[in-house]
């Protein structure tokens, strides 16, 4: 049987940036993309999965805008033009190019005439397919504010026609850093999703990882090596953190067989080539990071005085209270809880980290550690509030138990 939301969840994103490029216009191509997959959902039973289901849905979603073109023509003569141009323009539907059609819808999301907060959730929306709801609870807004924002963002992108293109250079590099940050929250989100039943969303994670690799063959520079091989180092990691069930496994306590060991000898060979070239940013410094866990055969033998080192360099390249919460959390690893606590309780009286859950739940870890239990459990309570995700439910809810025993 075919499972026709399999293929969504592994193509959609991929089919609409290709008919973005194909129609011009994000409107069209989201109504050519769902009239693409009622297409599909009518024909593939009958018919097989096509051998390039992700050509097949594209030249389907084009033939569906032509014929909606075709038919609003008989009250505008010019759609009948664009309808005939349309059907005779060639498609080119060659890998490569199909690939690249990301990266122009990435470096689209991201022109600098829209705002930082509107490139985010634009390309959370478009390029990931994230719901209005999961974006909300990343901005902590409202899903309405997500919503007119996402409208706004795509009136004022036709308005200003701004092009569906990735930009020559130098252009390029001044828009590189909100695409690296672009690419990086995709990860993330398929990592350790903000909310749902699942710990992780792979297809986001190989979405991220294919950006990136796309993005270090186009610029070969130092952070775009680094944010490839983090997200490989990080990624080799996904198969051993959580049980059979579902259940969240910590890095202490995961088997390090089940890493894929092939995706970390290409992330270290990459923090290598990045380390070398200068300035070295901040993904590389976090690459570097990754690849001392990578390279430890045991948790007792993680390096994690270097760890604390390398979290020095990173507030140094990018000042923030998220490097210093990971800071803290490696200097208790080195020094013990209590070390810990005197860096991350002064942190936690900041906005931004007091609805962070996982700034509550390091505390409550830490706190556990150190034998405060009757605080550690007020902190899991805490964490346990503003989690939305059920593997980290129930392993909270576990070491809460723990506490109160």
């Amino acid at each position: 049987m075919i499972d026709i939301e399999a293929v969504y969840r592994a193509e959609s994103r991929r089919v609409l940036a290709t008919l973005i490029r194909l129609l011009g216009g994000f409107d069209a191509a989201e109504d050519a993309l769902q009239d693409a997959f009622v297409a599909a959902a009518r024909q593939w039973p009958l018919e097989g999965l096509p051998r390039e289901p992700r050509a097949w849905l594209v030249s389907a979603g084009r033939f569906a805008a032509v014929s909606r073109l075709r038919r609003r023509a008989r009250f505008d003569r010019l759609l009948e033009r664009r309808a005939h141009e349309l059907e005779r323009e060639p498609m080119d539907l060659a890998p490569r190019t199909l690939e690249q059609d990301r990266l122009r819808l990435i470096f689209t999301c991201c022109h600098p005439a829209l705002g930082r907060d509107a490139q985010l959730a634009l390309t959370l929306r478009e390029v990931c397919g994230l719901s209005t709801e999961q974006i909300a609870a990343a901005f902590l807004q409202s899903p309405s504010a997500i919503a007119q924002r996402i409208v706004r963002t795509k009136r004022k992108i036709a308005a200003e026609r701004i092009p569906y293109e990735v930009p020559a250079a130098p252009e390029v590099g001044e828009r590189l850093e909100p695409v690296l940050h672009v690419i990086y929250l995709v990860f993330n989100e398929g990592y350790a999703a903000c909310s749902g039943p699942t710990l992780s969303r792979p297809e986001l994670c190989a979405q991220a990882i294919g950006l990136a690799r796309s993005l270090a063959e186009l610029l070969p520079g130092g952070d775009t090596l680094g944010l490839l091989a983090l997200l490989l180092l990080i990624d080799a990691r996904r198969a051993a953190r959580e049980t059979d069930a579902g259940d969240l496994v910590l890095l202490a306590e995961q088997d390090r067989e089940r890493w894929d060991h092939g995706q970390i000898a290409e992330g270290l060979a990459l923090v290598r080539r990045a380390w070398d070239l200068q300035p070295v940013g901040a993904y590389t410094i976090q690459a570097k990071i990754a690849a001392v866990h990578a390279s430890a055969r045991s948790p007792a033998a993680t390096d994690w005085r270097q760890i604390v080192q390398l979290y020095g360099l990173l507030l140094v390249a990018d000042p923030s209270a998220l490097v210093e919460l990971n800071r803290a959390v490696a200097v208790a690893e080195l020094r013990g809880p209590a070390a810990g606590l005197d860096l991350i309780e002064p942190l936690l009286e900041r906005t931004e980290l007091r609805t962070y859950r996982f700034a509550h739940a390091a505390h409550a870890d830490l706190l556990r550690r150190a034998g405060r239990r009757a605080e550690a459990a007020t902190a899991y309570r805490r964490a346990l509030e503003l989690t939305t995700q059920e593997p980290e439910r129930r392993f909270i809810e576990r070491r809460l138990q723990e506490v109160t025993c």
